[in-house]
């Protein structure tokens, strides 16, 4: 008992360090980043031995610079109290774009250089030109290819989970999970309404919705938020804040979903059961909420179970996945999250890391509790997946003690 004491104080201990090192990396970030993103590919593309003509270097410059100043600009009115789509679609784009021809402009002007150095092809010009034009074009299919799956109906994917505690009584529950939405400046109403069908096709026990619906109020999102209205469950439709709905008035939300025919599970639970076996299925609020000032919006785990028999097990909704330390400690069977997107536009997901435990897919914590983390429905901001695909997912409980009937 002492040592996984030991070992969980030693976990939090460094999970706290990262914490830390984000924190102070985030205060200094929206000033630096903006400028590497947009000098170090404009230095690497044209200025590196490339020796293009006059007038092609001066055009590639001044687009950088226009770049550097007008996605800041954009951002702030897009996001900031304006919060004006059209500027938001801009600058979320440019941020999408020059993230990525940042990243290949780098890797190829290391790698590429190096191979053709060792090889002996061209000469210092040629093989600059021809990195440059590596990374621009590797960058523009990057982008058409991220940009048609950002705006695609994710794939379902489809896991059995086995629950040791789960009775046989609910072996096989469906339960369907959609996460990280982000109905925003990008009108997604048909795409959002293709989701909903295709969650109907699941015939899901149980549909969940882990947070970050939008960006944006519920008043302004409504129109895109709607069809979620259209989903069919056979037990229920559960759904918990997310960190986006404390920038966008998130009891207008929490109010939009019970409206929807959702139930907001506000650190409270409600009981599934089926052939005298029992389920708890139970919801926190994101860890952002007390820092939001919404009178009761906190994320309260023992709230949550409270009147909860400690014998049954829990399915928790959590949008964070950085809570299953507490899930953990209180006894939880499986947590049910999003957040991460998978890194959306890699290499992103080096930094998630840093804040998360879990970038994807199933993780085992401590000796009884699995998390399941989603990379999202949806998209936040750019409008671009790259290596990191949208899902909507079907996870199958299974109970050791195996069906009641074949």
């Amino acid at each position: 008992m002492t040592g996984t004491s030991e070992t969980r104080t030693a976990d939090s201990a460094e999970h706290e360090t990262r914490q830390s090192r984000l924190h102070r990396l985030m205060r200094y970030l929206p000033l630096i980043a903006p400028v590497l993103l947009w000098t170090v590919p404009c230095w690497l593309l044209l200025h590196t031995g490339q020796h293009w003509p006059l007038p092609v270097t001066l055009a590639g410059t001044v687009l950088f610079a226009l770049g550097l100043i007008g996605m800041p600009l954009a951002m702030v009115r897009g996001h900031g109290r304006r919060q004006q789509d059209w500027a938001a679609i801009i600058g979320d784009t440019l941020l999408g774009a020059i993230w990525t021809v940042f990243t290949w402009s780098v890797l190829l002007g290391a790698l590429l250089r190096l191979t053709l150095a060792i090889t002996g092809v061209g000469d210092g010009q040629d093989r600059a030109r021809a990195v440059t034009w590596a990374a621009l074009g590797t960058a523009a299919v990057l982008l058409a290819w991220g940009y048609a799956e950002a705006r695609r109906v994710p794939r379902v994917r489809r896991l059995d989970v086995e629950l040791p505690r789960l009775g046989a009584g609910l072996d096989g529950t469906r339960v369907v999970l959609i996460t990280d939405t982000h109905y925003g400046p990008l009108d997604r109403a048909r795409w959002s309404a293709r989701v909903c069908e295709t969650v109907n096709t699941l015939e899901a026990d149980l549909v969940c919705h882990t947070g970050d619906i939008a960006d944006g109020t519920a008043a302004r999102r409504r129109a895109q938020a709607a069809p979620l209205g259209t989903v069919r469950a056979t037990r229920a439709r559960v759904y918990v804040t997310g960190n986006h709905e404390y920038y966008s008035q998130a009891q207008g939300w929490v109010d939009l979903m019970d409206e929807l025919g959702w139930e907001p599970l506000r650190n409270r639970h409600l009981l599934l059961e089926r052939e005298g076996d029992t389920l708890v299925v139970a919801g926190v609020d994101d860890v952002t909420a007390e820092s939001s000032g919404l009178p009761g919006h906190r994320a309260h785990l023992a709230g949550a179970l409270h009147g909860a028999d400690p014998d049954h097990p829990v399915l928790l909704l959590a949008h964070q996945p950085k809570f299953i330390d507490r899930a953990a400690a209180g006894g939880v069977d499986l947590q049910l999250s999003g957040h991460t997107h998978g890194g959306q536009i890699w290499p992103f997901h080096h930094l998630v890391r840093i804040d998360q435990p879990a970038l994807a897919g199933l993780s085992r914590h401590g000796t009884r509790t699995l998390l399941y983390t989603s990379r999202g429905t949806g998209f936040w901001g750019p409008p671009f997946r790259i290596f990191a695909p949208s899902e909507i997912t079907l996870l199958v409980l299974r109970s050791p003690h195996g069906p009641t009937s074949p």
